[in-house]
């Protein structure tokens, strides 16, 4: 089992270069790439989604932010800043505005400028970058995995409360025969029934009973409970499967709850829902 809460940071270095790769990694129904890259990355965005698609679900972000180890070269493109000078010039002649210091703010737009790492990078780079993003995108897997062996214990926990409560109701359903036949003979008292049939009484007291049982709910919530600890102990990747059989699960405990028709068994289904809602809630960040 793992969790969709993951995170990892790797550093790469290339050259003059440092890469800092970042993936953090929190629970979503389904896949949701976020990724952020440099200019030069940008060609390399499709590779890199279909890198961070082995993560498999969840809202994954991605952060790729380069730092230079030595000054980078730069090219100035004076064309661009003479014809822009020349346009704003001619604006502030016709208008009467003051022209102070153009020169040196247009000087300090960035396009003005082009760096060398805003050029695309080489294979050779990529080769570099794409082995270490596939050793934070491992790492994160790894962190995901240890958080998922927490929730698991977690969920273990829950689910032998669960099956512990169920052992418990069968010592309490002779009572209910009891309570049953006590009950019909004291609204008969109640109705003034002087003569009663014992053979036609104990029919009628079973066929009451027969919408009281609770053997099946019993048995298929067993079988529920199987489930989803072997569901847990083989498939990596079983958070929606998973939520599927708590469902299942709450199905049965609600049908018990419904014709318990007993006041103990009632109060161990509410313990039962409350153990049952405390593994809903995490199953949601379950891969």
């Amino acid at each position: 089992m793992k969790s969709m809460t993951g995170y990892a940071k790797v550093q790469s270095t290339f050259g003059d270069k440092k890469l800092n790769i970042e993936i953090k990694t929190l629970n979503s129904k389904q896949l949701d790439l976020i990724v952020k890259v440099p200019a030069a990355y940008r060609a390399k965005e499709l590779d890199i989604r279909a890198m961070l698609g082995q993560l498999e679900r969840g809202k994954v972000e991605c952060i790729l932010s380069e730092e230079s180890t030595a000054t980078a070269a730069a090219s100035f493109n004076s064309d661009l800043l003479a014809a822009r000078y020349s346009a704003l010039w001619g604006l502030a002649n016709k208008i009467g505005a003051p022209v102070d210091n153009l020169y040196s703010h247009l000087a300090t737009m960035p396009d003005i400028w082009n760096s060398a790492s805003d050029s695309e990078i080489t294979d050779d780079e990529w080769s570099v970058v794409s082995a270490d993003l596939q050793r934070a995108i491992d790492l994160c897997d790894q962190f995901r995995a240890h958080e998922g062996d927490v929730l698991e214990k977690d969920f273990h926990k829950h689910v032998d409360l669960i099956e512990e409560k169920l052992r418990a109701i069968p010592a309490l359903e002779g009572e209910r025969i009891d309570t049953a036949k006590e009950r019909i003979r004291r609204y008969m008292a109640e109705a003034a029934v002087k003569e009663v049939d014992e053979n036609r009484f104990e029919q009628e007291l079973i066929y009451y009973l027969e919408k009281l049982d609770i053997t099946e709910e019993k048995v298929r919530l067993q079988k529920h409970i199987d489930y989803f600890r072997q569901t847990m102990a083989n498939e990596p990747s079983c958070g929606k499967k998973l939520a599927f059989v708590a469902q299942e699960m709450g199905r049965e405990i609600n049908t018990t709850g419904s014709k318990a028709n007993h006041a103990e068994i009632q109060k161990i289904v509410v313990e039962m829902k409350d153990e049952l809602e405390k593994i809903k809630e995490q199953l949601g960040n379950v891969l």
